[in-house]
């Protein structure tokens, strides 16, 4: 195998230097002018950086199939490779150009302040998808688009204190865009947050890219320099765009990056109701000013208006706008079919939306007004979040819902929930402490030390019978909190105009 080894270097170094000749100026050719020593130097420096690049086409050992022994071990431009030869023939044949560049960067890369680290992201990114088993979910097109910049930012100047201090911010964003490379977009990301240690979640697709993303103070405020100017999102994405709250890399698992066909699932292509088809933004100050005439009007049964909640009942419940509608729907692929169901209750009305960050809006009410019924539809802009920095005590009462380990954020004091058990004011999600179920579940302290800790009933008693099984066989029954909640629920207008603006 060494034999092997040696052959592949020498095919990748003759590539490399048949590859160098043809870029040189015709007067550069002849004897060579550099010393024995110095091109002793550029083999090794081209050594390593063959070297580096293979290591970067490794699969994860976790995400190999070792079946009969260890499986697929490397995977680039879309092949797997079992052997160390055959990723060596590959690479030698194949990115003699990106070794190139790894080895010694071009003038225009040295100018762009390229480092080796920038330069083999950009080499990996330029030769295909991340191996397969990741969360990256790479598929499809080539690595052709122009306006997504690849570079990383120098983060030389800082320490690696700075870069993983524990204080620090989740953020959240969206940006609707076309993307014609979503795969790069996506490699890209996930270099990134890799390179400022930041953990979270990102949803690339041809619509756009959805983020929420955490980190330290430094980091966070370079991965916002770096997106401002992605040529991508330039004149697109501004610093507004981005929600901050306090939090860090610590409110996350992990990194999840992936390319989807949607970047908030919600179950409609994008071809057919386009972000381009979207409401009419209000700031945080107009959609203020809209809630305050709408409850006022309530108050004396004379609106016209619906202020709906986008989100889903968990979220909902622990907080929301007064007066609002707050659809009883467990995620937001049920909300088309809430809004088909329930179509004549939006007829010729005004109707005001929100979510968390606003995302949810954007197509939400895109589909609203595909249905051709409403008088108009208005969102607001930077969902809650920019509303609650602006308004901390406005008409959001209650807990805003995050989708990482915090599950909560607050603005005000009070406290819209109950505990599910007692009924006491409680507004702390956990989850079910069945090992079959990922449901929130609202229990107060007096009742978790009572052992108090599932969903429901069902999940209660399938927990104790599962802990006294010495066998450790699990039961099939579905969860209360399931099969008791219609899929999509049924809004009474006449119970909804009594309701108006009593909260």
């Amino acid at each position: 195998q060494t034999s092997c080894i040696r052959t592949q270097y020498i095919v990748f170094l003759v590539s490399c230097f048949c590859n160098l000749a043809d870029q040189l100026p015709k007067h550069q050719l002849g004897p060579p002018s550099c010393s024995p020593k110095m091109n002793y130097s550029k083999i090794k420096k081209k050594k390593k950086a063959f070297s580096l690049f293979v290591k970067a086409k490794e699969v994860p050992a976790a995400a190999r199939c070792p079946a009969g022994g260890e499986g697929v071990r490397w995977r680039c431009c879309r092949q797997a490779f079992e052997e160390l030869s055959g990723i060596h023939r590959h690479v030698a044949l194949q990115h003699a150009g990106d070794i190139g560049l790894l080895a010694a960067p071009t003038d225009a890369a040295q100018q762009a302040g390229l480092t080796a680290k920038q330069a083999l992201a950009e080499a990996s990114l330029a030769s295909g998808p991340a191996p397969a088993g990741r969360a990256d979910g790479l598929h499809g097109h080539p690595y052709s688009s122009p306006e997504i910049s690849c570079t990383l930012p120098d983060t030389s100047h800082f320490s690696y204190d700075e870069l993983t201090s524990k204080v620090g911010e989740v953020l959240l964003y969206y940006c609707y865009c076309e993307v014609k490379d979503p795969e790069k977009l996506c490699a890209w990301q996930k270099a990134l947050c890799q390179h400022l240690h930041l953990t979270g979640k990102v949803r690339v697709a041809s619509e756009g890219i959805n983020g929420t993303v955490g980190g330290s103070k430094v980091a966070t405020n370079l991965y916002i320099e770096v997106m401002l100017s992605q040529p991508l999102f330039k004149d697109i994405l501004c610093q507004e765009d981005f929600k901050s709250s306090a939090g860090g890399a610590h409110c996350f698992p992990d990194l999840r990056v992936g390319v989807f066909k949607e970047i908030v699932p919600m179950g409609i292509d994008p071809k057919i109701v386009s972000y381009k088809e979207t409401g009419i933004h209000l700031s945080p100050q107009e959609f203020h000013r809209e809630v305050e005439q709408y409850l006022s009007q309530a108050s004396q049964g004379q609106s016209d208006t619906i202020l709906l909640d986008c989100r889903n009942f968990y979220e909902s419940k622990i907080g929301h706008f007064q007066g609002c509608l707050a659809p009883d729907i467990r995620k937001f692929s049920y909300f088309p079919s809430y809004i088909d169901e329930n179509l004549e209750l939006f007829k010729d009305k005004r109707v005001l939306m929100y979510c968390t960050g606003g995302i949810r809006c954007e197509r939400g009410s895109a589909y609203l007004r595909s249905k051709a019924v409403c008088r108009e539809v208005y969102q607001l802009k930077g969902g809650i979040h920019k509303y609650l920095e602006e308004f901390p005590d406005g008409f959001y009462r209650g807990k805003l819902f995050v989708f990482d380990d915090r599950y909560a954020i607050c603005s005000n004091e009070d406290i819209i929930s109950a505990c599910r058990y007692c009924g006491t004011l409680w507004d702390q999600y956990k989850l079910c402490s069945s090992q079959h179920c990922q449901q929130l579940v609202l229990t107060c302290p007096s009742c978790r030390n009572k052992g108090l800790t599932a969903c429901c009933h069902v999940c209660q008693e399938k927990e104790l019978k599962v802990t006294s099984r010495a066998s450790g066989q699990t039961l099939k029954e579905e969860c209360e909190c399931t099969w008791r909640r219609p899929r999509v629920p049924i809004e009474h207008v006449s119970q909804r105009t009594l309701d108006a603006g009593k909260d």
